[in-house]
């Protein structure tokens, strides 16, 4: 399934589901320095990106940020990856991109829409995402360390 949606505002930005226009080096030299992907291979990235829904935000060709949906296309998805270059943020294009990928017919049928995140809850309260908050009710296998091995 391949998605080309487009958006775009009056000062030249762009959001695009089309994933032959991503910058597979941007988004990896992201996400190698995150503290969730800390370590993340070139490969390990294009994998995942093969197997999500993803979004790019552009400035006129350049790409300024990425958002990506680890979902089913049925019931559920996991939004994860959501980032905007430094010298683009502020803008609101954090919110853009997230909103754009939530928007798509794909995520509109799930049941569950799930992130985790530390630094940006405020964020996505605005976007109806609620804390869970419930004790033994989401469960995890963790491997922080994993792309550093």
């Amino acid at each position: 399934m391949k998605r080309t949606d487009e958006f775009f505002t009056a000062e030249g930005f762009r959001l695009s589901a089309d994933k032959d226009m991503l910058n597979i080096d941007f988004i990896h030299g992201f996400l190698v320095q995150s503290t969730w992907a800390k370590g993340i291979t070139r490969d390990r990235v294009q994998q995942s990106i093969d197997n999500s829904l993803c979004m790019g935000v552009y400035h006129n060709q350049t790409q300024v940020g990425f958002a990506r949906l680890v979902t089913d296309f049925a019931t559920f998805g996991y939004l994860c990856d959501v980032f905007v270059d430094e010298h683009y943020q502020g803008k609101g294009l954090g919110r853009w991109v997230s909103e754009g990928i939530l928007a798509g017919p794909e995520a509109a049928q799930l049941r569950r829409i799930i992130l985790a995140t530390t630094t940006a809850p405020w964020l996505y309260e605005k976007m109806g995402f609620v804390p869970v908050n419930q004790p033994n009710y989401i469960w995890q296998v963790f491997r922080p360390d994993i792309y550093q091995r």
